[in-house]
Formats: C-alpha cells, structure tokens, sequence
C-alpha cells in the first residue's frame, strides 16, 4: 500500500469521526421531551389533559354566603291592606299580643264568618253560643226562635265569600277589636211548615254585605274571638 493511499484512508476516518460527532448526537435542548396537546394523567401519554382547578376565593364564597342567608331568612309579614287608621289599629294589637297574626286572624274570621251563618241558617243554638258573645247571641237566638214560631226553615248556602277586609282595628281598655266587612254570594230560600218554597231561589245567588266586629281580651288565656257587633254593609 502506498503512502499517499495510506495518507487519505486516515483523512476519510478523521472526518467520518467528526461527521458523527455532528450527525449522531443531538443538542441537550433537543434530548428533552416536547410536550404535545395532550398530557397524560400521572405521566402517561394519549390521555387527555385536565384543566387546571381553580383555587377557591374564599372571599367571594363567604359573601355569596351571606347573599344566600339574607335571601332565604324569614321576613316579618306585612299588615293586610287596610284604611291607615285601621292599619294602626292592627299594629297596637300586634305590639300587645306577640302570638297575634293578622293574616292568621283574616283567614279565621272566613271560616268564623260561614260557621255562625250555616249555624243560624240551620238553628243550632250550641254553635253559636261558642262564636257569639251574649248580646250578638240573644239575637240570633231570638230570630230563630220567631222563625220556628212560624214554622219556616231556611235553606240557605254560601255560594262564595268575594271579600272580607279590615276597615278598623285597635285595643280598648284592654280588649283587641277588629271590624271586618264581608262581601258573600248566597242562595236563600226559606220554606214553610210543609216544606214549600215561600221566598228565594237556589239557583240564583244574592249577594250579601255584612260588617261584623271580633273581640278578645288582651289577657285572657282564650285564643278565640267572639264576634260581638253585627251590622248590614
């Protein structure tokens, strides 16, 4: 072998060395690995990439807190529409009796009102001795009995009540007064001794006006009030 063929075998593996020096390695910044669009779950690749958790404020949570309290706290109840003095009448009995509820009291006196009326019509004496006091009793008692005397009955039925409102209210020497006015459609129809229809008609119904006036005694242990003032509307 000739010198000069010596001579470049050792250049052609001098620069075949460098070559792979250049070629076979790759920059340190290239060794690490690319994150792509997808991370997986604790290292894994091909698992979809989680958003990041947000940190609670706790801030913002304790004033939506507070927000949802206020919202969902029992308000007090407002007064029943009434005239200003009855407004004031009402407010007097509810600063005396803490238990008082004037939307309570309204719906009460609604049954109170078809009860004493059904009681009449029918003659019970019993029942309206519990609703009434001793006056309002004596006469309705009184006109039952010049009706049996008669030898009438009434066959009458509350259609509807369209209306019962506080037109006045308040306390005196100790007893809570509350006047209301009902506004009813009734059927009357009174019959005689034999049964036959003298007066009215069921089908038609006539409407009625009536104020009436409840008491109770701001003291007594007694929840219930007694109508004690009957008037036409």
């Amino acid at each position: 072998m000739t010198p000069e063929i010596v001579i470049l075998a050792m250049i052609a593996a001098f620069l075949g060395l460098r070559l792979y020096s250049v070629l076979g390695r790759r920059a340190e910044h290239e060794e690490e690995p690319i994150q792509g669009r997808f991370e997986g779950r604790q290292g894994r690749p091909g698992a979809p990439r989680l958003p990041a958790q947000p940190q609670p404020d706790t801030k913002t949570e304790a004033k939506a807190e507070d927000r949802a309290r206020m919202e969902t706290a029992p308000r007090p109840r407002e007064m029943p529409l009434a005239p200003p003095p009855a407004e004031r009448g009402l407010a007097e009995i509810a600063s005396a009796d803490r238990r008082f509820d004037a939307f309570a009291f309204l719906e009460g006196a609604r049954g109170a009102y078809r009860m004493i009326l059904e009681a009449f019509w029918k003659g019970d004496k019993a029942e309206l001795r519990q609703l009434c006091d001793a006056d309002v009793y004596g006469a309705f008692a009184g006109a039952i009995d010049a009706r049996l005397a008669a030898g009438e009955t009434l066959d009458n039925r509350l259609v509807r009540i369209e209306e019962c409102s506080v037109v006045a209210a308040g306390v005196d020497s100790g007893v809570a007064r509350i006047t209301l006015r009902f506004r009813a459609d009734i059927a009357a129809v009174t019959r005689d001794v034999a049964g036959d229809v003298i007066a009215g008609s069921l089908d038609d119904a006539v409407e009625a006006v009536d104020v009436w006036t409840f008491s109770r005694p701001l003291n007594s242990p007694d929840p219930d009030w007694l109508l004690t003032e009957t008037d036409a509307g």
